[in-house]
């Protein structure tokens, strides 16, 4: 006859000892399985006499619910040292700050962000954006633009030359996007409503200048345009780019060689405790130079001035940004330094509108 305490306890020490599930279930087949020990027991029943029957059956299935018992509080105990285990490996401290993704840590340069500020408040307005070539030749860029022969600007203090071609011809760095200008009007008809960003290039470099600059130009040209319209255009430019409610403005005469009449543009502002706030105060300050489109200008365009006129604009984007955004010097604008671009830099996503705000 089996000794059932002795089987009973033999796999009862083998359950507890068990170091793992798989462990645990091959000790299950063992005895519980089809050829296990106990259910080997409970098929030799059928050939009992009824009364060792009666004896021998609680015997073996209470041996068999004992070690089924055993069994699961042993899968439980497995179980959970499991889960504790893998809850310590896969521990997040959240006293520690959340690392920002690539895209959190990535900024747009200012000179992008303005220039996504201008094309939203001029688009608004119907204008639309105009590119041209950064090198340039001479009547593009001076004589299709009124400057004289002898003009300072056509120097090599000035301007950067190309050396002569086969022709005899230097081509040059565009000193400014007004060659844009010209190209729009000689391949456009009228009516034009145009601004052009762009690069510009001169001889000059200290705090507020330097060999390559941004500028944005604007361009007009209809049949009935006049300096009315100007005024409002950049009137209504300066309170969106500024987010101001009102700004006054000052014209001022002045002269350029492509506008006639011309006139430099001051805006309100005030300087009080170091820092320029537009919309308020007792100081003026420059930010661009405009004029109606002199009429040697449309005329090297192929245009009637007597049928046509407009009015240009013209503006610094790497001076207007720094006014908006409390940028002291301009030189690092391209030094690429990446602790400047994260401080003055804008998140991808924050795209400017004009419900939504600009400076987001």
């Amino acid at each position: 006859m089996t000794d059932y305490s002795s089987l009973e306890s033999e796999l009862v020490t083998a359950i507890k000892a068990a170091a793992d599930e798989a462990s645990l279930e091959a000790i299950r087949v063992a005895a519980l399985g089809k050829a296990g020990s106990i259910s080997g027991l409970l098929k030799t029943l059928g050939a009992l006499t009824p009364e060792e029957r009666k004896e021998q059956g609680p015997l073996i299935n209470g041996l068999r619910d004992r070690v089924t018992e055993a069994l699961a509080t042993r899968r439980t105990t497995l179980k959970d040292a499991a889960l504790e285990a893998r809850l310590a490996a896969e521990r997040v401290d959240v006293t520690l700050p959340v690392q920002p993704s690539d895209n959190a840590r990535g900024r747009i340069h200012p000179i992008s962000q303005v220039i996504e500020e201008l094309t939203t408040i001029f688009g608004d307005m119907g204008f639309a954006v105009a590119e041209g070539p950064d090198i340039e030749n001479d009547f593009y860029n001076f004589t299709a633009l009124n400057f004289p022969l002898g003009h300072p600007a056509r120097e090599m203090h000035d301007t950067f030359f190309f050396n002569p071609d086969e022709n005899g011809e230097r081509k040059l760095l565009r000193t400014h996007t007004s060659p844009v200008q010209i190209r729009t009007m000689m391949t456009q008809k009228p009516p034009i409503r145009v601004i052009i960003p762009g690069r510009t290039y001169r001889c000059d470099s200290d705090q507020t200048h330097t060999p390559m600059f941004h500028q944005v130009e604007g361009l007009v040209i209809d049949k009935g345009s006049h300096m009315g319209h100007l005024k409002w255009i950049l009137a209504e430019f300066c309170k969106a780019f500024f987010e101001v409610d009102d700004v006054k403005m000052r014209f001022r005469p002045s002269f350029f060689p492509f506008t006639e009449p011309s006139v430099e543009v001051d805006i309100q502002c005030s300087r009080k405790g170091g820092e320029i706030r537009f919309g308020e105060g007792e100081d003026w300050l420059e930010i661009l130079g405009c004029g109606m489109v002199h009429p040697n200008v449309i005329r090297h365009c192929g245009l009637d001035p007597d049928e046509y006129q407009g009015f240009a604009w013209g503006m610094g984007i790497d001076r207007i940004a720094m006014l908006k955004y409390g940028m002291p010097d301009l030189r690092p604008f391209f030094e690429a330094d990446v602790r400047w671009l994260s401080h003055y830099g804008f998140r991808p996503l924050d795209l400017p509108t004009l419900t939504g705000g600009l400076s987001v």
